[in-house]
C-alpha cells in the first residue's frame, strides 16, 4: 500500500475537520429518555455549522432555523402530555431522540440535603422494590464550576427503577414519585445539586449585582476572574506538589488509616446490631493534604455553580424547581433573607418563564443550625410570591446534619406543588404565624393553614416562649382556643412578643390536623 501525499492528508484530515463541525448536536437535555414540558412553548437547540439549516419535527410537529455562531434554537408549539414520541433534528445529518415524553419537569437543586442519595434513606429497603415508574424520568447534572455560564450540562436521562432510583436525589425522587401518582403524567426530574454550598455560589453575577448589599460576592468573583491567567499557569505545579504530598500521606499514615476504617466500619455494625454506643471514628495521625483549588475557583465561590450547573439548563421549559439548601449561609442568616429571594428572582429572570413555582425545604433541626435561617427562609415564604416552604421540625437529627428521613420531606413539597402549581384544594403546609393580639396578660397567636384545626401531637403544647417590654423570654404556657394559640406565664404580666422553636434543636409539637407541623417563629422580628 503506498503512502499518501503530505498535501492529501492535509486535505484529508480539513476534510474530516469541516464534516465533524458541520455536524448537527442537540443539548444533552434532549437525549433518549427526555421528558418535556407541557402546555407551553419548548424550546430546543444545539450546535451545528454557521448558516446550516436546522428542522427539528416532533409528533407532527415542524420548525426550522439557521445556524448562528455555531448555535441554533427553535419553539415547538405548546403540547399535550402522553408519549412515548420521537424527536428528530435534521441538518446535514439527522439526530433521532427516541422514547420522548410530555408531562411535568421540575428542577431540584441545593446543598448536601438535596444531593443525599435514595440509597442512604430510612426507608430504602421498603421503597426500592416500589421504585419502578417508567414515565418518572431522572436527569443528573455532573458537577462543575465556572466563571463564565456553560452552554452544555453533563448528563443522561434515565427511567426510574429499583437499580436506577438508588443514586439519585431522594428528596427528587419522593417529589417526583408523588407529582407523578397525583397527576397521572410523566415526570421529569432535573438534579443539580452539590453538598456544602452556599446560595451565592448558584446565583448568576447580574443577579448578585442587582442587590447592593450582595456587592461583596461581586467584587470577590471579580477579583478571581481577573486572577484566572495567572492561576491557571500555577496549577499544573500546584498540582504536581500535591500529588506527591499525597503519595507521601499514603505511604506514612494514609494506608493504615483507610485500614483502620474498614475495621472500624465492620466493629460499628457489630456494635450497632447489639445494641451497643456508637464507637469513635478513628482519625488519621495526621490530616490528609488539601488539593489546590482549580483555577476557577471552588464551588463556594460566588457564581461559579450558577455559570457551570445552572446556566447550561436555559432554557429548558419546566413546571418549576425544588430547593434544599440553607446550612452553608447559616453563619450569616440575616444576609440570607436578602440573597434568597435574589437568587430566586435571577432564576426566574433568566428562565423567562414568569414567576414559575420555587418550592424549598425549611433546615431541619441541628445542633449546628440557629433558628435564623429558618426565620430567613419563613421570610422568604412570606416576601416572595409563589413559593412554598416544607417544614421540618419532626424529622430532624439534633447530632446528624443529614437526616435520612426525606421521604416526609419529598412528600410535603409535593403537597405544597399540588396545591400551587396545580390548584388541587388540600392543606399543603402546617401552621404559619399570621398575627399577634395583647390580651392583658395573654398573647393571642393566629396562623393560616391551620386546615382542620390545630393539634398538640402527644400531649401539651411546648415550644412557646414569652417575654414583655424587657424582651426576657421564659418558657410560656400554650393552648389551643378556637383556633389561635393562647400563650401566656405567670412570669409576665404584659407580654409584648411571643416566639415559637426559636432554638437550634426545637422541641415542638404544634401540628394541624393534616399532621404537617408548624414552622419556627418569632413574633419580635429584627
Amino acid at each position: 500500500m503506498k503512502c499518501k501525499p503530505p498535501v492529501l492528508l492535509l486535505l484529508a484530515a480539513l476534510s474530516f475537520s469541516s464534516s465533524a463541525w458541520a455536524e448537527v448536536k442537540p443539548n444533552p437535555l434532549f437525549t433518549d429518555g427526555a421528558v418535556l414540558e407541557q402546555g407551553i412553548d419548548v424550546p430546543v437547540w444545539g450546535t451545528a455549522k454557521d448558516g446550516e439549516k436546522v428542522t427539528v419535527t416532533f409528533d407532527g410537529q415542524n420548525a426550522s432555523t439557521v445556524a448562528k455562531d455555531g448555535k441554533w434554537m427553535v419553539r415547538l408549539n405548546p403540547h399535550k402530555a402522553g408519549g412515548p414520541f420521537t424527536l428528530t433534528i435534521a441538518g446535514e445529518n439527522t439526530v433521532t431522540v427516541n422514547n420522548v415524553l410530555v408531562g411535568e419537569v421540575w428542577v431540584c437543586s441545593g446543598q448536601s440535603n438535596m444531593a443525599f442519595s435514595f440509597s442512604g434513606t430510612d426507608t430504602a429497603a421498603t421503597e426500592t422494590p416500589k421504585a419502578d415508574y417508567p414515565k418518572l424520568r431522572m436527569f443528573t447534572v455532573s458537577r462543575k464550576t465556572a466563571l463564565e455560564p456553560m452552554a452544555e450540562a453533563v448528563g443522561s436521562w434515565a427511567e426510574c427503577t429499583p437499580a436506577s432510583v438508588a443514586g439519585f436525589s431522594a428528596v427528587g425522587y419522593f417529589f417526583g414519585r408523588d407529582i407523578h401518582k397525583a397527576t397521572g403524567l410523566p415526570v421529569g426530574m432535573i438534579h443539580t445539586s452539590w453538598g456544602g454550598t452556599p446560595a451565592q455560589a448558584w446565583t448568576s453575577l447580574t443577579g448578585l449585582e442587582k442587590e447592593p448589599e450582595l456587592s461583596g460576592y461581586v467584587t470577590a468573583i471579580k477579583a478571581l476572574a481577573a486572577a484566572y491567567p495567572e492561576a491557571k499557569a500555577r496549577y499544573p505545579k500546584a498540582m504536581e506538589d500535591y500529588n506527591a504530598k499525597l503519595k507521601q500521606w499514603n505511604e506514612e499514615c494514609g494506608n493504615a488509616y483507610n485500614e483502620a476504617l474498614k475495621a472500624w466500619t465492620v466493629e460499628n455494625k457489630k456494635a450497632a446490631a447489639e445494641g451497643k454506643p456508637e464507637i469513635p471514628k478513628p482519625q488519621p495521625a495526621t490530616p490528609k493534604p488539601n488539593p489546590p483549588a482549580p483555577p476557577e475557583g471552588g464551588p463556594k465561590n460566588p457564581t461559579v455553580l450558577y455559570n457551570a450547573m445552572v446556566a447550561p439548563l436555559l432554557p429548558y421549559a419546566i413546571k418549576g424547581a425544588i430547593w434544599y439548601q440553607g446550612e452553608s449561609n447559616a453563619g450569616n442568616s440575616k444576609e440570607y433573607q436578602t440573597l434568597f429571594p435574589r437568587m430566586i428572582a435571577d432564576w426566574r429572570e433568566k428562565w423567562g418563564q414568569g414567576e414559575f413555582p420555587f418550592l424549598f425545604v425549611q433546615i431541619a433541626p441541628y445542633n449546628g443550625q440557629p433558628p435564623e435561617i429558618r426565620e430567613a427562609q419563613l421570610l422568604t415564604l412570606k416576601k416572595v410570591p409563589n413559593t412554598g416552604m416544607a417544614v421540618t421540625t419532626d424529622v430532624g437529627n439534633a447530632t446528624d446534619i443529614h437526616p435520612k428521613q426525606k421521604e416526609p420531606v419529598g412528600v410535603r413539597l409535593a403537597l405544597a406543588a399540588r396545591a400551587l402549581a396545580y390548584g388541587e384544594k388540600i392543606e399543603c403546609s402546617g401552621p404559619i404565624f399570621e398575627g399577634l393580639k395583647i390580651e392583658g396578660a395573654q398573647a393571642l397567636v393566629s396562623f393560616k393553614h391551620i386546615g382542620g384545626g390545630l393539634v398538640a401531637r402527644g400531649g401539651e403544647l411546648k415550644g412557646f416562649t414569652i417575654a414583655g417590654a424587657d424582651k426576657k423570654f421564659v418558657p410560656a404556657k400554650a393552648e389551643i382556643k378556637a383556633g389561635t394559640v393562647v400563650v401566656s406565664s405567670p412570669d409576665v404580666a404584659a407580654p409584648v412578643a411571643v416566639r415559637y422553636g426559636w432554638a437550634n434543636v426545637p422541641e415542638v409539637n404544634l401540628f394541624n390536623k393534616e399532621g404537617l407541623p408548624a414552622s419556627p417563629f418569632r413574633t419580635d422580628v429584627e
